[in-house]
């Protein structure tokens, strides 16, 4: 996009019709998919000299090397696959919304034969067929919630069973309806699950009176038993949603309310679900302030939010704060959906107003909220900038910890924060490979020299090769970068004192890396941090903010730490006892515990059973058994004189 003639033809060929626009790098990965009325002045726009653009777009712009776009007949299908592109190929710097960090979901595999219900916080990257719930602003409510559908309906309880050839206790008390053994067919336990989803769409009232209605049909089939379940669920279901709804006015009407309060940076957005005049839920959505309009970010909330729910989730009014910049095009794509008329209104006064400002007030606590953390950061920062004698406040600080049991799976972790809070996506963890170091004998200098060494070899072999570090520093991170030196610390934190500070700054003189990075040691049992080169620790106090915030850190790179050796150890005892049996490799370990879930299985299971898994064939079916139940030795013949 350098050479204007190049860039000028590219833009003539674009038409002045609708359609959708697909920006590629030079690697061919598609970094940006948008939409317009007219392709060629919209994608024009991004290359006008004279309305510098915003530092993200600046940094799209840079890379952009090919310009694909779709024609579409309307905006509304410009709009529909703006959509769907975006869903499937989840462009670098279409994320505008930062929800699934924050918000949780709630998540139905209706991919997998017997579907799970669970909360997760990551809804990407999985089956088009399951469908998610959310985010919602409320974690606690939702777990409640979660909790009191599983005593009402019969549900799966356990994401893994507890026993290979029988139901466990829920089954007997009639909370589960026996998945693990197959007694409820995957038609009628789907069944169950679409009544629960209806309590998630917010449908409460629609679940209720189609309850009611097969509770009657039981009874008068004289099939008491079956009416008194749905009962019970019929009563379950009223008290749930008595004790998470607030009654609104003008009962009849279902509608979502939309607004934002923002600052300079960040725009908090939320969502109010109300169905038949009662709030059944809150969700939230954080956004960029800085990118776009206060309409324009709302479109944006509404487009996201409304691609990934069920048609029928939609209501057919949207009550909204500010106007949209394509409203008109917004409404048809969610009449088009949602197969009836869907009504967007920007009211100015009267009870829909007062709806507006309810969210509005609630958006303002929660962009305080974010406000007041960012704020406590800041000042966590600014105050470990002028105890470790720093030019600036360090964004990204990283916190290193050895794991073993004398010796044994020893391993590392490696924990990052950016701006003061954990980055758990740049979260590493490394397998101890020194083979000095093993079961009986530890060395926790060597195994973080080991760390250090293998963290920045690749920083050390581009200073090497002549790179300019502080460059390389000041380049903006990206995901598009392939060279991996996108990850350049402000500040190490190890976990140790004067002797794992002197490992550490060894393993980085041989990496010529000593003078550029700044390290520090947090020693545990006074809480004291060492320098480089310093006999005594800092003088600080143990409950500065600075101070707390390295404690922070040290605490979470050992809980990572300790949590992956656990990992290490827990694997290495599963395949000890199996690695005994003559013949029984690695692979057939792996087949084995994957097709009974433990040892104890494997150890209950017959010859015939064990030789019906995968890779393991009779003879060695009889081998495994006879490794667990070996035949007793042959009595002596009593008849026999035994002479000394």
């Amino acid at each position: 996009m350098q050479d204007p003639p190049r860039l000028e033809a590219l833009l003539k060929a674009l038409p002045p019709e609708p359609g959708c626009y697909l920006m590629r790098d030079g690697e061919d990965r598609i970094l940006y998919i948008g939409k317009s009325k007219k392709l060629r002045s919209r994608v024009r726009s991004y290359f006008r000299e004279a309305q510098p653009p915003s530092p993200r777009i600046a940094l799209m712009v840079r890379q952009v090397v090919e310009i694909e776009f779709i024609v579409t007949d309307s905006e509304a299908e410009a709009l529909a696959l703006e959509s769907n592109l975006i869903k499937n190929h989840q462009p670098h710097f279409n994320v505008l919304l930062k929800d699934d960090k924050k918000y949780p979901y709630l998540c139905i595999t209706w991919s997998e034969a017997y579907p799970r219900i669970f909360i997760t916080r990551h809804r990407r990257f999985r089956s088009p067929l399951d469908r998610f719930y959310g985010p919602y602003v409320d974690v606690g409510l939702l777990r409640r919630t979660l909790a009191v559908v599983k005593r009402v309906f019969p549900l799966r309880q356990r994401p893994q069973p507890l026993y290979r050839d029988r139901t466990c206790l829920n089954f007997d008390i009639g909370r589960c309806p026996g998945v693990c053994q197959q007694k409820i067919t995957p038609e009628d336990y789907k069944t169950i699950i679409q009544k629960v989803a209806m309590i998630f769409q917010g449908r409460n009232d629609e679940l209720l009176d189609l309850l009611q209605q097969q509770m009657l049909r039981y009874a008068e089939r004289l099939d008491f038993e079956a009416a008194a379940r749905l009962r019970d669920q019929f009563k379950g279901l009223e008290l749930l949603t008595a004790d998470q709804k607030v009654t609104l006015p003008d009962a009849d009407v279902s509608r979502d309310v939309i607004a934002l309060a923002a600052d300079e940076r960040v725009a908090a957005v939320q969502i109010f679900q109300v169905r038949a005049g009662k709030l059944v839920g809150r969700l939230g959505y954080t956004a960029d302030a800085e990118a776009a309009e206060p309409g324009a970010i709302l479109q944006r909330v509404l487009e996201e939010h409304y691609s990934q729910v069920d048609p029928v989730e939609i209501p057919p009014e949207v009550l909204i704060q500010h106007p949209l910049p394509e409203q008109e095009l917004l409404a048809a794509w969610l009449r088009e959906r949602r197969g009836r008329k869907v009504t967007l209104l920007h009211p100015q006064r009267q009870q829909k107003a007062d709806l507006i400002e309810l969210v509005v007030r609630n958006a303002s606590y929660e962009l305080a909220r974010a406000q007041r953390t960012a704020e406590q950061q800041h000042l966590a920062l600014e105050d470990l900038a002028q105890l470790l004698d720093l030019e600036q406040p360090p964004r990204r600080i990283e916190g290193f910890d050895i794991s073993h049991i004398q010796g044994s799976d020893a391993v590392a972790s490696q924990v990052v924060f950016v701006d003061g809070l954990p980055a758990k996506q740049h979260y590493r963890k490394y397998k101890i490979q020194s083979s000095s170091i093993g079961s009986g004998h530890s060395d926790d200098f060597m195994a973080m020299a080991e760390i250090m060494r293998r963290r920045f070899r690749r920083w050390s072999q581009a200073k090497a090769a002549g790179a300019d570090l502080r460059q390389l520093r000041r380049r903006p991170a990206s995901s598009l970068q392939t060279d991996g030196l996108t990850d350049w610390p402000d500040l190490v934190m190890i976990d140790g004192g004067k002797g794992q500070l002197s490992a550490v700054l060894e393993a980085l003189r041989e990496l010529d890396l000593a003078d550029e990075l700044v390290v520090c040691g947090l020693a545990k049992q006074r809480e004291e941090i060492f320098l480089p080169g310093a006999s005594e620790p800092l003088d600080s106090e143990a409950d500065q903010l600075g101070v707390v915030l390295l404690r922070r850190l040290r605490d979470e790179a050992h809980r990572f730490a300790v949590s992956f050796h656990r990992q290490q150890r827990g694997e290495r005892m599963k395949r000890s006892r199996l690695s005994d049996i003559p013949g029984l490799g690695p692979k057939r370990v792996k087949d084995l515990l994957a097709h009974f879930r433990s040892i104890d299985a494997i150890q209950l299971a017959s010859a015939e059973q064990l030789a019906a898994t995968p890779g393991v064939g009779p003879a060695l079916a009889q081998q495994i058994h006879g490794f667990f139940h070996p035949e007793p030795d042959p009595e002596p013949d009593q008849s026999e004189s035994v002479t000394t």
